[in-house]
C-alpha cells in the first residue's frame, strides 16, 4: 500500500447555516492536503506524478478562488461547511483520478485548529466506493 500527498490554499467567503440561522459572510485562507494511494506502484514507482494531482487539484480549487462559496455551484444549494468542501473536492478529485489510483481522504483546514476530513467508503468486497462520509475534527 502506497500513498501520496499534496497540500493547496485557495481564498474564499462563505456565510453557513447552523440551527437556522445564517452566520455573517467571512472570508478563510482554506488549506487542502489532499491524500491518495494505489496498492502497488506504478512502472515509473510512482503512486502519480505529484505535478499531474497537484493540476488536477489546482484545477478543482480555481472556481472557488476569490469568490464567495455561497454563489458558487454546488454551495448554491449545499450549505458550505468545511466538510462540505472537503466532500465536493473529493468527489471532483475520484473522479479525475487516473485508473489504479483511489482517493484516500481530503482535509479543509479553514482556520488554525479547525478542520475537517473527507474520507470516502469503500466497499470491502470490492474496493469501490459505495458512499461518502465527512467527519468534523472541529468547529470554527
Amino acid at each position: 500500500m502506497f500513498e501520496a500527498e499534496v497540500c493547496s490554499e485557495f481564498s474564499a467567503a462563505h456565510a453557513i447555516t447552523v440551527a437556522g440561522q445564517t452566520e455573517p459572510i467571512h472570508g478563510h485562507e482554506w488549506h487542502v492536503t489532499v491524500v491518495v494511494g494505489r496498492e502497488q506502484l506504478d512502472s515509473d514507482g510512482l503512486v502519480i506524478d505529484f505535478h499531474e494531482l497537484e493540476q488536477v487539484l489546482r484545477d478543482i480549487l480555481s472556481p472557488l478562488c476569490h469568490r464567495t462559496l455561497n454563489e458558487v455551484p454546488p454551495f448554491t444549494l449545499v450549505n458550505p461547511t468545511a466538510e462540505a468542501v472537503a466532500q465536493f473536492i473529493g468527489t471532483e478529485l475520484a473522479a479525475r483520478l487516473p485508473t489504479g489510483v483511489e482517493l484516500r481522504t481530503v482535509r479543509v483546514t479553514e482556520a488554525p485548529g479547525c478542520a475537517a476530513r473527507f474520507v470516502p467508503q469503500r466497499d470491502a468486497e470490492q474496493g469501490s466506493v459505495r458512499h461518502h462520509r465527512a467527519e468534523s475534527e472541529a468547529r470554527a
